[in-house]
This record gives C-alpha cells, sequence and structure tokens, in this order.
C-alpha cells in the first residue's frame, strides 16, 4: 500500500493519512478484509510519529472505513452504505435537536447548507 504525506502541506499528516486510506477503500483499490500495516510500521514508512497514524487509525475506525480486531490488526472494513447511515443518522440527531431548540425549519437547513460548502470548501453563495 503506497501512501504518502507532504510534511509542507496545510492538511495534517494524520487527515493526509486518513483520506487516502479512505478514499482508497470507497473506491474500492483496499478491498474489503485487506489487512492494513501496523501502526508502528506505517509510521516507519512514512516517516510520521506513530501517534499521527492511531490517530488517522482511529478517525478511520469511527468512519466505519476500518474495523480493528485485536491480534488480526485493521482491516477494511465491509463498508457498504456506511457512510451513508452515519450521514443519516448524524441528521436525524441534528434535526432532533434543533427541534428541541425551537430552531425553525427554514433556519435549520441554511445552517446545514452553509456547513456543507464550507467542509466541501465551495464558495458561499452572495445574497
Amino acid at each position: 500500500m503506497e501512501l504518502s504525506v507532504d510534511p509542507a502541506a496545510a492538511t495534517p499528516p494524520f487527515e493526509q493519512i486518513r483520506s487516502q486510506i479512505a478514499d482508497r477503500a470507497r473506491s474500492g483499490e483496499l478491498p474489503t478484509g485487506l489487512r492494513l500495516p501496523t501502526v508502528r510500521a506505517l509510521a516507519e514508512q512514512l516517516g510520521v510519529a506513530a501517534g499521527t497514524v492511531a490517530r488517522a487509525y482511529r478517525e478511520l475506525e469511527a468512519d466505519g472505513v476500518v474495523e480493528t480486531h485485536g491480534r488480526r490488526g485493521t482491516l477494511i472494513a465491509a463498508t457498504g452504505d456506511t457512510g451513508h447511515r452515519l450521514a443519516a443518522a448524524a441528521a436525524a440527531e441534528y434535526a432532533e435537536r434543533v427541534r428541541r431548540l425551537g430552531v425553525p425549519q427554514a433556519d435549520a437547513l441554511a445552517a446545514v447548507e452553509t456547513a456543507l460548502r464550507l467542509a466541501y470548501g465551495e464558495p458561499g453563495r452572495e445574497g
């Protein structure tokens, strides 16, 4: 598995690692069940601290991209609709929270649209 980290990039090294693995898992380049290198081995390969790789692996696990199985190591998860399922759960949680806070639906939707534009790096609408 060829990964790289650009120490001069604005994106933190753990995020560079996380996004490369997530993108390759989604595309199928990293197949379900593939065992990833140990934290220590990948850190050595990339020339980063073990904590950097550990953080990337933790975030990948939280996103359902990988599963950690003790002595069997960290494996690419059978993602299927994991991303969509997690997004739906987050949306339901957000909807319930804004309802409890009394935020009007139009304002709640506007907040989501703004957050998505920022997350995806899209420019805001002039208005």
